[in-house]
């Protein structure tokens, strides 16, 4: 009787932009062959038909592609399409293998066959590649917003470096640089030479406009009175070039704040339909919901919370040796993952607004029990982590809401730090 490994030849397939590398191997890793292709929807039919004339004589095509979900996504839909199992082959267990194997040199022709090899010695463990549309075009999306999100962080900072050349102390009369009265101040005013000839009243009326009349004549008082010791002769020079260099990135920064309104508005439309329960979670808004779903996907892959928590680096790892046994945290994981559980976590122990207000005092409690016991701020939250990992996975597993107990308020001189 054949061993089920025999039963299969294993492509590995090295996936790139312009060309895909493909190695196949028998059972005994002895390779059989290598193709080069192009990753164009018309050359995968050739690929297939000099594939099937590669394989071992009464085996079956299994492949295995490094990456499934960008640049090898269209020949994995391909190969599915023509019911070829396609499975998962993790990028670091393929870098693994070749330091492994003592290959110093890395080409597309090693990768693939690395690929292949690790296919083949971890057939049963790798997963299957599954189409989720609906999981990748979220992913899309929360992807989209996090660059953004980065290119506006990057251009507050230029804009922020640019400012305190002219407004040394702008955060005593603009705290928020991205507000819109602030964008619209620096803009009409970007140095402090624009307010020479202007009045305290053609301040207040220029605040009230952009303000909605929020603020008025106190905050004319102060900017005025922080700029009128500057002496404009020294900004002369090459005055200019700043001033418009100030309000191009003005811009830049008025187009990713619309832009983020557009991709968070597509975001909510897109979630609507997938009837997700995350947000009924007080501390989960839109795109915190969107940013785990697209980190999960399709919850039926985690048989328990407890895979969720190892996918996510929450889970302990243990190390022992004889008598000897310690814990510690993982660093593996899907850090992307791992870090909206802190996030989250964080956010649902701390008390928030003037009147320290808890959004969740059952986390709360938890959290200064765990610290009771010995453990520290760190591992107290962790605890939180994974309390949380067991709420999450049962919503999206039974579809159930989540019930919010009422908000609590915390004493005064009570504190999250320890």
């Amino acid at each position: 009787m054949k061993h089920q490994k025999m039963k299969w030849t294993y492509v590995g397939i090295d996936t790139h932009k312009d060309t895909h590398t493909a190695v196949f191997l028998d059972c005994f890793f002895q390779k059989l062959g290598e193709l080069t292709f192009s990753n164009l929807p018309s050359a995968f039919d050739s690929f297939l038909s000099q594939a099937e004339s590669l394989k071992a004589n009464g085996t079956t095509l299994m492949f295995g592609l490094e990456d499934a979900s960008s640049l090898g996504r269209t020949l994995a839909v391909f190969l599915i399409n023509n019911k070829k199992p396609v499975k998962h082959v993790n990028s670091l267990s393929v870098a693994r293998e070749r330091k492994n194997g003592n290959i110093t040199q890395k080409t597309d022709s090693i990768d693939a066959e690395c690929t292949a090899r690790v296919l083949l010695s971890k057939l049963d463990k790798l997963p299957f590649v599954s189409l989720q549309d609906k999981y990748w075009i979220l992913r899309t999306l929360v992807v989209q917003r996090n660059q953004l999100v980065e290119s506006n962080i990057r251009a507050k900072q230029t804009l922020h470096n640019l400012l305190t050349q002219h407004y040394p102390n702008y955060n005593k009369f603009f705290k928020c640089i991205d507000g819109k009265t602030s964008l619209a101040f620096f803009n009409a005013f970007p140095s402090p030479k624009y307010l020479e000839n202007v009045t305290r009243e053609e301040l207040i009326a220029f605040l009230h406009i952009f303000s909605e009349k929020r603020l008025g004549s106190r905050k004319a008082d102060v900017i005025l009175s922080s700029v009128e010791n500057i002496s404009y002769d020294i900004l002369e020079e090459h005055q200019k070039i700043r001033d418009d260099a100030i309000r191009c990135v003005i811009r830049q920064i008025e187009f990713y704040m619309e832009e983020l309104k557009h991709i968070e508005h597509s975001m909510a439309t897109y979630l609507q339909p997938l009837d997700c329960t995350l947000t009924s979670m007080a501390g989960i808004d839109t795109v915190s919901a969107c940013q785990i779903l697209s980190c999960i996907g399709d919850i039926s892959k985690f048989k328990t919370p407890a895979q969720l928590a190892r996918y996510a680096g929450i889970a302990p790892v243990t190390y022992a040796s004889g008598k000897k046994d310690s814990q510690f945290a993982d660093k593996r994981g899907n850090r992307e993952l791992n870090a909206l559980f802190f996030t989250l976590a964080v956010r649902l122990i701390s008390p928030v607004g003037p009147n320290r207000k808890l959004i969740n005092m059952f986390f709360y409690d938890y959290f200064k029990r765990k610290q009771a016991e010995g453990k520290t701020k760190r591992q107290a939250i962790k605890c939180v982590e994974r309390r949380l990992v067991n709420i999450i996975w049962t919503m999206l597993t039974r579809n159930e809401e989540y019930v919010n107990p009422p908000v609590f308020d915390i004493p005064k001189n009570e504190s999250v730090e320890k």
